[in-house]
């Protein structure tokens, strides 16, 4: 929303693959951004344009975060995206053979560390000395956020969802939390806009408590209960959204159309999995809404996904095989897709608590899974 993603798009096309371009200047442009504030564009005023580069870097590379109190805006949520832009600028960096570069930006990839409150258990703004913003209300939306709270943006660790399950109490505390999300009220503190802005409204109107499915930053977190260990809990909310959400008439979309996200969300879901972690090259599995699709890939293969049993009432994932082979996880990859072939699930009535839920099923994080 509010981060350098330009670093996001160039890291994840080129390794998947995607050649015919100049590398190695569009890896010195992304490294520029995240290093220094110089050079950047002004307006025909002599304004700064925010729009480009980051807003707060040197005080980012400097402390870990934007500051709360030095007349940022959305401090919290350029935090919290330039650590995930990191993330995917060194996994660039190492495909590059750049292994300084990799080690550094690899670091500030952590950085969403320093955001996390465990004192209230969710992200927060922080001052230079560092101390939190106060007060603080995880219902407030914008300030340290971008249209949204932080019962939101708590969930923007794209690169770690592992070490923010830990930093969260574990599985079973990180499963509650994103429970919590859709059991309270949709209850809001507007304060900051001074207005009730189109987002807050289309959060209560879907009337799934505080989840804002309407606006991109919290569309991701349905699937983070996979890496969890609770990946039925995906299934039931990934197939409701699409049931209740989305429809083939003028008021089909459920809020914001930007830059073809929130179709491409329930496309992607359709299909039975989505792309939490651009740069990951791996794809969470959700629950396929079709008996069959089929992808014509670029390369002259298809990947087929089947799911015979399919229904309305059969959003549960009993067991599944890729090529028939046994697939116990909740992930695939990018180069299996690729390479053709097909995916295919057993679908039923009743969660199967058992499938793919051992420690080794989950995507991909930065942190390794800590034993509880």
């Amino acid at each position: 929303m509010i981060g350098s993603n330009s670093a996001v798009n160039i890291a994840d096309a080129y390794l998947k693959g995607i050649r015919g371009y100049d590398i190695e200047t569009l890896y010195e442009a992304i490294k520029k951004n995240a290093t220094t504030s110089v050079g950047r564009p002004k307006s025909a005023e002599g304004k700064t344009i925010s729009a480009v580069g980051r807003e707060g870097v040197e005080y980012y590379n400097r402390l870990g975060y934007v500051p709360y109190d030095v007349g940022i805006k959305e401090n919290a949520a350029r935090s919290l995206e330039y650590a995930y832009a990191d993330f995917t600028i060194a996994r660039l960096a190492e495909a590059l053979g750049k292994k300084d570069d990799a080690a550094m930006f690899r670091a500030r990839a952590q950085n969403y560390r320093k955001l996390f409150d465990p004192t209230v258990g969710w992200m927060r703004g922080r001052n230079q000395d560092g101390t939190f913003q106060t007060p603080f209300n995880p219902l407030k939306w914008g300030d340290a956020f971008t249209e949204g709270n932080s019962m939101h943006y708590s969930w923007s660790v794209f690169q770690d969802v592992r070490g923010l399950i830990d930093l969260m109490g574990g599985d079973r505390a990180f499963v509650a939390k994103i429970d919590q999300v859709f059991d309270s009220p949709p209850k809001f503190d507007e304060s900051y806009y001074g207005q009730v802005i189109h987002e807050i409204r289309e959060m209560q109107i879907v009337n799934m408590g505080n989840y804002a499915h309407g606006n991109q930053p919290i569309q991701h977190m349905i699937y983070l209960y996979d890496y969890a260990g609770a990946p039925w809990k995906t299934q039931w909310h990934v197939r409701n959204v699409m049931r209740r959400l989305y429809a083939a008439q003028p008021d089909g979309y459920p809020g914001d159309e930007d830059n073809g996200q929130t179709s491409a969300w329930y496309v992607f879901s359709a299909l039975g999995f989505y792309p939490v972690t651009p740069g990951a090259n791996q794809y969470v599995i959700g629950s396929p809404l079709f008996r069959r699709s089929e992808l014509a890939l670029e390369n002259g293969k298809r990947f087929v996904v089947e799911a015979p049993g399919n229904s309305a009432a059969n959003v549960y994932i009993q067991s599944a095989t890729l090529n028939g082979r046994k697939l116990d996880r909740t992930w695939i990859s990018q180069d299996e897709i690729m390479a053709g072939g097909t995916l295919r699930f057993v679908m039923g009535p009743t969660p199967n608590k058992a499938w793919a839920t051992g420690p080794a099923a989950a995507p991909y994080s930065m942190s390794q899974r800590v034993a509880r």
